[in-house]
C-alpha cells in the first residue's frame, strides 16, 4: 500500500516506574508524541497513507479542517510541505486577534492558508470543506479532501501498522499487557488499534476514553471505520461489536481542561517528567488513574497521542 514516509518509527515504548508506583499497576507509555514531524503526535501515522494517496491521485493541495488549535490540521500542513503540496485549512468560528499561540504558531510558520466558517459549531467545518474543495476544482486545482482528524479507513491503516510495531516491542520485552489505553476523539486511532489487535489476536483490551463525542457515537464510528479499514486491508477480523469506550472524563466539554485532567497532568509531569496536553492525553490519563485498579493488574500501555503545542495555548477550546 502506498506510504509517504513522514515519521520516525518505531516510537519508544517506555516504562514509567514512578507513575506505576503511584497507580499501583505497571504502566508503559507508547511515545507517539515523538513521531518526528513537527512536534509529533498520532496524526503522523495516518498522514503517511493519506498523503501517499493524494500524490497517487495527482492532488496539488490538501484540504482539511477543525479548530484553530487542531493538532491534525497543523501536522497536515507540515506533511503537505514535506510532500511539495499546498494546504488549505477550514476552521470553525472566526479569526481572533493577538499573537498566535500553540498550533497557530505552527500554522503561521508553515504558511497555511486558512478559511473560517463564521459558525462556532464544529460540524460547520464539514460543509466548509466541501464548499472549498468545489471552489478549488472550479479554479482548476486538484484538492485532496481529508475529513476532521484524518479519520478515514485509509488513515486507520497507520494504527493497524502501529499495532504490529507495538507487538514487536512487547515481544522483545517479554511483556503481555492487559490493556492499551488511548484518548478517543475522531475515533480513527482507536479503530486502527482495534483492527490491529483483532488481526494479531492480541490478549489486551483496547480501551478508549472519549474526549470529544458521546460514547454511543464513538462506538458507531469506531465500528464503521474499523470494518472499512479491515476490508481495505483484506484482513479477517470478524465483527467489531466488543469495542470499549469509557466516558465521564470530558469535564466541561471538548477542548476545555478538566480538573481531573489537570491533576493527572501534574502527576505524570512530577513522576515521569512527561508532558500531557489538556485536550486529549490529560483526560485519558485521568481515566487511567481512576481505572487502574480494574485493569486486571496490568501491565497497561498508555498511548501518548501528542498535542504538545496546546500546552502553550491560553485557550484550548478551539482544538
Amino acid at each position: 500500500m502506498p506510504r509517504f514516509r513522514l515519521g520516525t518509527f518505531p516510537t519508544p515504548l517506555a516504562p514509567a516506574p514512578r507513575l506505576s508506583d503511584a497507580l499501583g499497576v505497571p504502566v508503559l507509555v507508547k511515545r507517539d508524541d515523538l513521531t518526528g514531524l513537527g512536534l509529533g503526535g498520532n496524526k503522523v501515522r495516518k498522514l503517511e497513507y493519506l498523503v501517499a494517496d493524494a500524490l497517487d491521485r495527482g492532488a496539488d493541495i490538501l484540504v482539511t479542517g477543525g479548530g484553530p488549535q487542531s493538532n491534525h490540521t497543523a501536522l497536515t500542513v507540515l506533511a503537505a510541505r514535506r510532500a511539495g503540496l499546498e494546504a488549505h485549512l477550514v476552521f470553525y468560528g472566526r479569526p481572533r486577534g493577538g499573537a498566535p499561540e500553540g498550533n497557530a504558531v505552527l500554522n503561521a510558520l508553515s504558511g497555511a492558508e486558512i478559511t473560517y466558517t463564521g459558525d462556532d459549531a464544529r460540524p460547520s467545518v464539514d460543509l466548509g470543506l466541501k464548499d472549498l474543495a468545489h471552489e478549488l476544482r472550479a479554479a482548476g486545482r486538484h484538492p485532496y479532501l481529508i475529513p476532521r482528524g484524518g479519520a478515514t479507513p485509509l488513515g486507520c491503516v497507520g494504527y493497524v501498522l502501529a499495532s504490529l510495531e507495538l507487538a514487536g516491542q512487547l515481544a522483545a520485552a517479554g511483556i503481555a499487557p492487559t490493556a492499551v489505553v488511548v484518548a478517543t476523539g475522531s475515533c480513527g486511532t482507536q479503530a486502527g488499534l482495534v483492527v490491529g489487535a483483532r488481526w494479531l489476536q492480541a490478549s489486551y483490551r483496547v480501551l478508549g476514553v472519549t474526549v470529544s463525542r458521546p460514547r454511543a457515537e464513538c462506538l458507531e464510528r469506531i465500528r464503521a471505520l474499523g470494518s472499512a479499514c479491515a476490508k481495505l486491508l483484506e484482513l479477517e477480523v470478524g465483527t467489531l461489536e466488543e469495542v470499549e469506550v469509557v466516558d465521564g472524563y470530558l469535564g466541561p466539554g471538548y477542548g476545555r481542561p478538566s480538573a481531573e485532567g489537570l491533576a493527572a497532568t501534574e502527576l505524570v509531569a512530577r513522576t515521569e517528567g512527561l508532558l500531557l496536553d489538556p485536550v486529549f492525553t490529560a483526560k485519558a490519563m485521568a481515566a487511567l488513574v481512576e481505572l487502574a485498579g480494574a485493569l486486571d493488574g496490568g501491565p497497561v500501555v498508555f498511548l501518548h497521542t501528542g498535542g504538545a503545542p496546546t500546552v502553550f495555548a491560553r485557550s484550548t477550546a478551539e482544538a
